[in-house]
């Protein structure tokens, strides 16, 4: 009975824990992120306030990520109007750890929104303050920086955006 009691404490104690790791709720303001972008110019997500953000946390190294490209390209694409109207926006932060492989990348998707990365790989500070554990993961801010979706992806992602977007019209 005991190591029974023992045995649950330890469980509802774990699970208090790991619960209280991952920082990222609904509702509250997204960390910032102030990376280098492939130019070596840095960029910080607090200059996209007041637009509709997808930050897509990606690698070349991730086959999962690298089949989601043509998929966010056609969405960034079937949104360019609300792009070119300052209303949405996509901040591709990589994971990769070589500069040439981030770009090679890039050019191989034709990836035409802004790409940051420090190239840290997991190491990376955002990859903390996001509580990335796996990739593909996303994160939806609103126009004053509050999340409001996480690790939405294909149609679910694409409904998503384009409810919220023609909401907001």
């Amino acid at each position: 009975m005991k190591k029974t009691c023992w045995l649950l404490l330890l469980t509802v104690f774990t699970h208090y824990l790991f619960a209280q790791n991952n920082p990222l709720k609904i509702g509250q303001s997204a960390p910032e992120i102030s990376l280098p972008k492939p130019d070596g110019t840095s960029f910080a997500l607090s200059a996209l306030k007041g637009k509709l953000v997808l930050i897509d946390f990606w690698a070349t190294w991730c086959a999962p990520c690298v089949k989601e490209q043509p998929e966010l390209k056609r969405l960034y694409d079937n949104h360019k109007h609300q792009v070119d109207a300052g209303k949405f926006e996509i901040l591709g932060v990589s994971l990769d750890k070589k500069k040439e492989n981030w770009q090679k990348g890039i050019d191989r998707f034709n990836i035409n929104w802004i790409q940051v990365s420090d190239l840290m790989f997991w190491k990376s500070l955002v990859a903390k303050d996001y509580a990335i554990e796996e990739l593909p993961f996303n994160v939806l801010i609103d126009e004053q920086g509050e999340i409001i979706a996480i690790n939405l992806h294909g149609k679910e992602l694409e409904d998503f955006i384009g409810d919220y977007l023609s909401k907001h019209e």
